[in-house]
């Protein structure tokens, strides 16, 4: 098995969470509207595909680990709570909203 197959299965599912709400706060806070594009098109994205393998996985088994389902869930929450923060933090403004023509 290679190095990095062996690594990804050694790392918890709270620090695969704590690491995409860093990535995603991150962006949040450098730019609020490719972090709004991105969380609606990746969101929706993530969120079918679940949903799609969720549903073949019931209709028949497959080898998929569970690992792949909560890694999957993991992903949606920590995109939902990123935005979430930031919205609590800055009190629901985003500042494309605000100001859509930058400072001039």
């Amino acid at each position: 098995m290679p190095f990095r197959i062996r690594m990804l299965n050694r790392i918890s599912l709270l620090e695969i969470f704590l690491l995409e709400m860093v990535v995603w706060l991150g962006l949040w806070l450098s730019n609020d509207y490719v972090a709004t594009l991105l969380t609606l098109t990746i969101g929706a994205i993530v969120s079918v595909v679940l949903i799609i393998a969720l549903i073949a996985e019931l209709i028949e088994r497959s080898k998929v680990p569970r690992r792949y389902f909560q890694i999957m869930g993991i992903s949606i929450l920590s995109i939902v709570l990123a935005a979430l923060l930031y919205l609590c933090l800055f009190a629901g403004r985003l500042n494309f909203i605000e100001n859509p023509f930058g400072n001039f």
